[in-house]
């Protein structure tokens, strides 16, 4: 007979994991209040604040400069495809514009800046959590969530934007470059196309959502950072949960702002 888990046993496996998922919640909106009210000290910690865009921002820009390029150059080849013999290609830049600048620049910059910025801020704070510099910061009077959380959101906040804006300009050129010398379809023809149907609000409800996403990375980055524990491995193990969950959170995210800015 095969051995099976006591029922007794499941739920309480299935109860904690629920309990589990709603404490974290908790602790993330708690952080998350914490962090507004630290936008009192705002003016104390704007050097900090700068190196954090920096870091985010500048820093990011040779991985979104590559991502950017060829999202926009198979988003055009595979929108030519799928164009053949139904749609004309003069409207190849109309739809490839407002898949870029709607969707695809907004999500996978963020995606890109999770994987680089999420993991960094998450192992930064995780070291200095489980070397208790955080409790060193503590019993100086220093609030962490200050000092090392309001820097850090309010940076990604501004520049996750910024770097979605590069993204979607280096995005359009690498899909005329596809469509101009792989495709046949004149640069003319393909930039006409993309301002045909061309509204300001699809460029901001792109903004929203990477803003919100910025949010995200680095709010689950801190959380992740400062609940770590267990010496290298629980490090390594924050890091790990704060790319995974930053990663789920933005896909999740996008639905829901989606639904919220395209509501019929």
């Amino acid at each position: 007979m095969r051995w099976q888990v006591p029922r007794t046993i499941e739920l309480e496996y299935v109860g904690g994991k629920v309990v589990r998922f709603f404490s974290h919640t908790g602790a993330v909106f708690i952080l998350l209040g914490q962090t507004v009210v630290a936008l009192a000290e705002i003016r104390k910690r704007v050097g900090l604040w700068f190196d954090q865009m920096l870091f985010v921002g500048v820093r990011s820009l040779p991985l979104i400069v590559i991502t950017s390029v060829f999202t926009g150059g198979v988003s055009a080849w595979q929108a030519a495809y799928q164009f053949k013999g139904y749609i004309p290609l003069r409207y190849l830049g109309t739809a490839v514009g407002k898949a870029i600048v709607i969707e695809l620049a907004p999500v996978l910059t963020a995606l890109v800046v999770a994987g680089r910025v999420g993991a960094a801020i998450a192992a930064e704070i995780g070291t200095m959590k489980v070397t208790e510099q955080v409790d060193a910061l503590e019993a100086m009077g220093i609030s962490p969530v200050s000092y090392l959380v309001f820097p850090r959101v309010a940076a990604s906040v501004v520049m996750l934007p910024v770097l979605t804006v590069f993204a979607d300009f280096i995005a359009i050129m690498g899909a005329m470059a596809v469509a101009v010398f792989f495709v046949g379809l004149p640069g003319e023809i393909f930039l006409n196309g993309v301002k045909l149907f061309f509204h300001v609000s699809d460029l901001m409800s792109g903004l929203v959502k990477a803003a919100v996403f910025g949010l995200i990375i680095s709010l689950v980055g801190c959380y992740h950072g400062l609940s770590a524990e267990g010496g290298a491995e629980g490090v390594g193990q924050s890091t790990t949960r704060a790319v995974v969950w930053a990663s789920v959170l933005i896909l999740v995210s996008d639905y829901v702002v989606a639904t919220l800015l395209f509501s019929i």
